[in-house]
């Protein structure tokens, strides 16, 4: 492996943004490690695809043992994986609490915890998590106290973790999308999902994609929480 070849885990990476990122990491030469419930085996010898719950700590250990046994090292992890349930507030029931809390943190801090110890053997690495600027900025009749309860740790732990790591050459940094088109949003909801942001339409899959690979690239940024979002968070 060259030196300007890296190892990239994406988790959530079977479909939407993650397999953009997934795609935008090969296109620069490397290594990537994609996982999901639903992943499928790869023909390119240089993706690693390892299929599990990234809620479950057996698969965040399984994708991290993999990914340095098939490449030797970890130098980016892109905390992709999420899920987004939108309702009323006192209509969320413990199983919703439970399914959400489970992707959304405990899918970022098992496989963070794991990539970072790897990391710091090698004296150098980025943990790049995707949230969302409703934690920022909450939209009339789009409820998103889950949302916001468990992506908004997850960028506070992306400060903690930036300063917490500098020292030892591991940075973090995340970020806050406004609302993407994946295939979660049919179209007939684009035109409605597009007003929501100001500048007046939904924002596209390499939009997120190309975020996260400036900040993979952007040595002097740390902690910071990279707004992709139209406008949303910064007011209507």
């Amino acid at each position: 492996m060259s030196n300007n070849q890296k190892v990239i885990i994406v988790t959530g990476a079977s479909q939407g943004i993650g397999a953009g990122v997934v795609k935008g990491f090969r296109a620069l030469g490397h290594k990537v490690v994609a996982t999901s419930r639903s992943i499928q085996p790869s023909t390119d010898t240089d993706i690693l695809t390892v299929a599990g719950d990234i809620a479950d700590p057996a698969t965040a250990e399984r994708v991290v043992r993999e990914a340095v046994a098939r490449f030797g090292r970890i130098d980016t992890l892109v905390n992709n994986a999420g899920i987004f349930v939108a309702k009323p507030f006192t209509s969320y029931t413990k199983e919703d609490y439970a399914q959400v809390v489970a992707t959304n943190m405990s899918g970022f801090f098992y496989i963070s915890q794991l990539a970072i110890a790897e990391m710091e053997k090698n004296g150098s690495g980025h943990v790049v998590s995707v949230t969302t600027s409703l934690v920022d900025h909450a939209i009339d009749g789009v409820p998103s106290v889950m949302a916001s309860l468990t992506k908004g740790g997850i960028n506070a732990a992306t400060k903690s973790i930036a300063i917490e790591y500098a020292k030892r050459g591991i940075r973090a940094n995340a970020v806050s999308p406004g609302i993407i088109k994946t295939p979660m949003h049919g179209a007939e909801t684009h035109d409605a999902l597009g007003k929501l942001h100001p500048v007046g339409h939904m924002g596209e899959i390499n939009d997120i994609v190309q975020a996260i690979l400036y900040l993979d690239s952007a040595s002097f940024v740390t902690g910071e929480i990279l707004h992709v979002d139209g406008g949303q968070s910064a007011g209507h």
